[in-house]
This record gives C-alpha cells, structure tokens and sequence, in this order.
C-alpha cells in the first residue's frame, strides 16, 4: 500500500506541477485580453435574457442588461408564460429601462429545455436587421462594457462565436454557498487561449446571426437541453473557433442550501456526460484519482504514526497535491480580482475559499461523476427532464 501510494502521489505532484505551469500561463492570456481594446465595432445587437422564477438579484440583474455602453442594441426577456413569477419583475425592468427592451412570451417546451425554447422563440420574432446575437443569464451581472467587450471580436470574420464564464460570489457565508462559488472556479481555467477546446456558455456568448444560421444552431437546439453545449457542437462541426474573452468575466451572487448545491452540481456533470462524454471521462478519472490518492495517503501517514514508524515523507506527499491546488485557486483569484475591478474586495475577501475550501472540491466534483452514473434526469428550475441522448429530451414533469 505504501508503494502505491508513493507511485499515485509522485504522479499527482507531477500533474500538479504542469497545470500550475499551464494557470500561469493561463493568467497571462488573462492579463494580455484584458490590456486589449475592443474597438469600434458597434452592430446591432440583441440581447437575449431566457428567464424563469426568482433568484437573488433578478431585479438588478436583469437591469444590468438595460445599462450597457453599447449604443446599437435591444434587450429581450423571454418567459414561458405571464403566469411565471418573475414575470411582473421583468416587466418592471422593462418599463424603466433607458434603452430599448422587450418581455416575449413563448409557450410551454414539448421535445427541449424551457431556457431553449425561450431563446428559439425570441430569436424567431427578432427583425432580420439584427447583425449580432448575445445570451446572457438572469442569474449573472456584466459591467456596463461586457457588451461592446464582448462583441467587439466579432468584426473579424474568421470568428465563429466569443464566449465567458462567470464566476460566482456567495451572497452569505452559508457554507453551501462558499462551497458552490468554490466548485464554479476551476471551470473559468478550462477556457483559454486554444480555440479548439474552448466551449459556449449559455451565460455569455456573442455570435453573429450569419454564423448562427450557418452552423444550424436552431435545428442543434430543437431536441436538447443544453443550450451552450448544443452550440458549442453546431461550431465545432463547421470547424468554426471559439474565442474566450476573460475581460468579460461575469459576477454572479448565489446563495444555497447543501440541496441546491447538490442539484446543481450534479446536473452540470450529468449534462456533461451526455453532451460531451470525452470530457467526462477524463475529468472524472482525473478526479477520482486525486480523491484516492490524498485518502490513501492520510491512511499510510495515520498507519505509521500508530505504528510507530517515521510519517512525514507520506504526510508530505498528501500535502504536496493540495498545496498545488490551493496555488491554482490564488492564481484564478488574481485574475477575477483583476477583470472585475469594480468587486475586487468582495472576490478578495472571499479568497480564502478558493484557497482553502478549494482543495476539497475534488471530493466534492467525485461525488458527482458518481451521481451522473446512476441517472439520466435532472431538474432544473423545478422542471425534471430525461436526457435521453444529446437529440433528445423528455420533460418528466413541470
């Protein structure tokens, strides 16, 4: 057993070592983007928000949508019904928006997600004028340049979609909470400079409507749940690059209970496993792994010291592997601090998650690749959904 768990934690340290030396370079690229102007390039653009039920912030949220210092868009707010309860709050938005901004109704989904049936409709009453599509959640909140920064790529047409990420702030110190913005964080570093591996999030993605209809996104979307990843594959099958923009990171205030959590968690890996099952694979081995070998070698440390032999070389090998993780963790800290200026004591002062709470959430990431074996439902907003494949979908129940 000893060797065994020399030989796994010689080759987490390994490991650990090349992704800390890729979140340096990884910072870089984040701090090259965000140095670079976006330009002048100012389409007409529509931004599309699906919503659905209360959340903390909605109001503001949804505001901040209203609020960009992109002169040449619309806002559109789509509901399933005017019976939803956000719907008096989205109307509110609208009435006192400065700029331009519309609340569409699109009916209940039959064969896809709520969210994608939200934004098929919306996109099929948009005027043909609108040269530019961004979608953006209701649970995040951009700075007043996240539009013009996010577009502004776009004016080179070798493009095929700019994407972000968000990164989640805990409304309070629920542990629930610090826990879900914790697990959130390593997802922001799978993005980078490598085009070819980036992906869409539906939170923050900016594609011109050419592209969209060429790649097929609409048909893609017809039988899924999963909007990002739907498109994500619609690009990628026209081998069409996905540009990641850090600057446009995007603050999102959560706050849970260990239910929420694991709802939530557990439906981003099982979506995963469907849509993208090489990610999966290798993220839960990965994953795995690294859990056994820090449980193997708190038993190989615990087992000497009882034994009376000499401890600290295992005791040391435990550590090393969490010692590099929470040195990743401050590395995506430096960078959220660094895009988002204007939260940069609220991230700081929430630092010691990444940091700390950060070397647990591999426990956590297993525990859900554990999970997404044993099911193929999730439920999402109050609606549970069957993933049949990636073409298709079975609303369980409203």
């Amino acid at each position: 057993m000893d060797n065994l768990f020399t030989f796994l934690a010689s080759a987490q340290i390994v490991v650990g070592l090349y992704l800390l030396y890729q979140a340096v370079r990884w910072l870089g690229y984040v701090r090259r983007r965000n140095a670079t102007d976006p330009g002048f390039y100012s389409p007409r653009t529509a931004v599309l928000c699906p919503c659905r039920g209360i959340e903390p912030g909605l109001e503001r949220n949804l505001t901040s949508l209203c609020e960009f210092d992109h002169q040449n868009y619309e806002a559109f707010f789509t509901l399933a019904s005017e019976s939803d309860p956000a719907a008096s709050i989205v109307k509110r938005v609208v009435a006192g928006s400065r700029g331009k901004a519309h609340v569409l109704f699109a009916g209940q989904p039959e064969e896809c997600s709520e969210k994608i049936n939200n934004l098929r409709a919306a996109i099929e009453q948009l005027p043909a004028d609108f040269e530019v599509l961004v979608f953006a959640d209701s649970d995040g909140r951009p700075g007043r340049s996240w539009l013009r920064k996010l577009t502004g790529p776009l004016n080179d047409s070798q493009i095929g979609a700019t994407t972000t990420m968000r990164w989640l702030i805990a409304n309070n110190n629920e542990f629930s909470s610090l826990l879900l913005a914790a697990w959130n964080a390593p997802i922001v570093t799978m993005l980078g400079e490598n085009t070819a591996r980036n992906f869409c999030w539906g939170g923050g993605t900016a594609i011109r409507r050419s592209v969209f209809d060429q790649a097929a996104v609409l048909e893609q979307w017809q039988h899924s749940v999963s909007d990002d990843y739907a498109m994500t594959a619609a690009l990628q099958r026209g081998n069409l690059p996905i540009v990641f923009l850090p600057e446009c990171l995007t603050a999102s205030y959560v706050e849970t209970g260990f239910e929420g959590l694991m709802e939530f968690t557990n439906r981003q890996v099982l979506i995963t496993r469907v849509y993208s099952p090489k990610m999966w694979l290798i993220a839960g081995i990965t994953h795995l792994l690294f859990c056994a070998t820090i449980l193997l070698g708190m038993v190989c440390t615990l087992k000497s010291i009882f034994t009376g032999h000499p401890a600290m070389q295992f005791a040391a090998l435990t550590f090393l592997p969490l010692l590099l993780a929470a040195l990743r963790g401050a590395i995506r800290v430096m960078a959220a601090q660094e895009v988002l200026q204007p939260l940069k004591s609220q991230v700081q002062n929430q630092s010691w998650v990444h940091l700390i709470l950060g070397t647990a959430i591999p426990f956590l990431y297993a525990a859900n690749f554990i999970a997404s074996l044993t099911t193929r439902t999730i439920r999402w907003r109050g609606i549970r959904y069957e993933l049949v494949s990636p073409q298709q979908t079975r609303i369980v129940s409203r």
